[in-house]
């Protein structure tokens, strides 16, 4: 058995400061400008529903994610990939973060300063067809596509192993990278893993129409305050209400339909044959009372993983 422990990391040592510019394209690539910001400091891109959220945590972390080019396929071809980047480097191998199904980087809006503050190099990243990335020209969002261009984001910035964290699918999303690219991953850490489900079962099935209804469904505030009830116990409705709204902040990007569809109906992710041949050590974390993924389903993993678990 082993164990994952980040708190025993040394104190942080600053090898190199990275600083993030905008980045505009011209005839043959990219080049580099200022950093610029919209209204209150928050980046341009960031939908203008931004500006409705209360959450200080959430506000502050809008305004740290940028876009990076992320090289896909020719030389010519990149997508301005949205993340929040550390201000510094450690020594010590950085920590990435991924994010649930169908969310973004903010949900670690209060993790990543408290990351921060013990000394970490946290990148907090947005899976390709999530997030705030610039999909105006809508690549393929199945998991090959996801895995492929997280895969040039790790190799093109953070380019050490790293300690992977997923929280829910995301812990499929990190399973699915850790086994094609071990070389990346140092650990893993999987939060309340969401690693047993078959993809996206019959609705990869769904006529176009019908799986257009059902996502134009998952934007709802109804479905979406439902979902943050059930996640959060013993918070006030006013911050539910602000919560749902940081929860469901990126699908008013531009492309986020065609996105959801396009991953919905190419079948999801299906991790549950690759999880034996996880070799890196895992530490899973899973909520006694989760009442969005079973414990139960945690304790299955036990079986399969170099783990440690918490409870």
């Amino acid at each position: 058995m082993a164990a994952l422990r980040l708190g025993s990391l040394p104190p942080p040592t600053l090898t190199g400061i990275t600083v993030t510019k905008k980045c505009e394209r011209f005839n043959g690539g990219f080049k580099v400008v200022g950093d610029g910001g919209g209204d209150n400091g928050f980046p341009p891109f960031l939908p203008k529903e931004i500006e409705k959220i209360k959450d200080p945590f959430a506000r502050n972390l809008a305004r740290r994610i940028k876009r990076l080019p992320v090289q896909i396929g020719c030389s010519e071809s990149y997508i301005m990939s949205s993340c929040v980047q550390p201000l510094a480097q450690t020594d010590a191998n950085p920590v990435a973060l991924l994010h649930c199904f169908d969310s973004s980087c903010l949900e670690w809006r209060r993790a990543y300063p408290l990351l921060e503050e013990s000394g970490l190099e946290a990148w907090a990243l947005d899976i390709l067809g999530w997030g705030f990335s610039d999909l105006g020209r809508l690549p393929p969002c199945n998991v090959a596509s996801k895995r492929y261009h997280f895969y040039q984001l790790w190799k093109s910035y953070i380019k050490r192993p790293m300690v992977l964290v997923g929280p829910s699918l995301g812990a499929a999303v990190a399973i699915d990278f850790a086994v094609n690219y071990p070389e990346a991953v140092e650990k893993l850490v999987l939060i309340n893993p969401s690693v047993y489900a078959e993809g996206t079962g019959n609705l990869a099935k769904l006529p176009k129409v019908v799986a257009y209804a059902g996502v134009s469904l998952l934007k709802t505030f109804p479905l979406r305050l439902y979902a943050n009830l059930l996640a959060f116990d013993g918070i006030p409705l006013s911050k539910s209400l602000d919560w749902t709204n940081v929860g469901r902040l990126h699908c008013h990007m531009p492309w986020w339909k065609d996105a959801t569809v396009n991953f919905m109906v190419s079948g999801g992710y299906n991790v549950v044959s690759k999880i034996k041949q996880v070799k890196q050590k895992t530490l899973i974390i899973c909520g006694e009372n989760d009442k969005i993924v079973s414990n139960q389903l945690a304790m299955v993993s036990f079986q399969h993983f170099p783990y440690e678990i918490i409870l």
